[in-house]
């Protein structure tokens, strides 16, 4: 059976925190989330329980009838376990390391494990069509899992929003940017 799922990238945002919410202007993109999405037969939506991702994808959920599956592993990539003035650098060696983490943080190897974990289960379920609303970071690790070309550089490219449609009729998906 073939599938699609789609990596949702939220909207623009007041920052960081779980209960960020949308701006204004991440308010009106997640209106044009919902018109893109709008003919296309959507079966489930997953999001990470970040109040702007569930934010970003529940117009596009109440258009099209279906719950929000709120579901943990979608959750943004927690880098550090605390504030760091040259994070941007850290990030940037974690994506050549994928093995490196640093205190209180998740390594990329094991954010991209988690959110494989997801991707598995969905291609293992009944649903056709599939959109996974999650964060810059874990999307770009998920998409690098799949294109090790992925890296730093196109994460810094992703916009917010951004979505990437991953076509399943074997194993290895067709990826590819359907936003902007």
């Amino acid at each position: 059976m073939e599938k699609t799922i789609y990596l949702v990238r939220h909207c623009k945002a007041e920052g960081q925190a779980p209960d960020a919410r949308l701006t204004a202007e991440g308010e009106e993109q997640a209106e044009h989330v919902t018109a893109f999405f709008k003919d296309i037969d959507v079966d489930t939506i997953l999001t990470s329980p970040y109040l702007r991702a569930v934010q970003t994808v529940k117009g596009l959920a109440e258009n099209h009838g279906i719950r929000l599956v709120e579901e943990p592993r979608l959750s943004e990539r927690v880098l550090t376990g605390q504030d760091h003035p040259h994070w941007l650098t850290m990030l940037e060696r974690t994506f050549t390391d994928l093995e490196l983490s640093y205190p209180g943080g998740e390594s990329s190897l094991q954010a991209m494990q988690r959110g494989m974990e997801v991707i598995d289960q969905i291609l293992q379920g009944h649903h056709s069509v599939t959109v996974m609303a999650t964060h810059g970071n874990l999307m770009a690790l998920l998409l690098k899992k799949f294109d090790d070309a992925f890296g730093f550089t196109q994460w810094k490219t992703l916009s917010n929003p951004d979505i990437y449609q991953l076509d399943f009729t074997i194993d290895a998906p067709v990826i590819q940017r359907v936003w902007g």
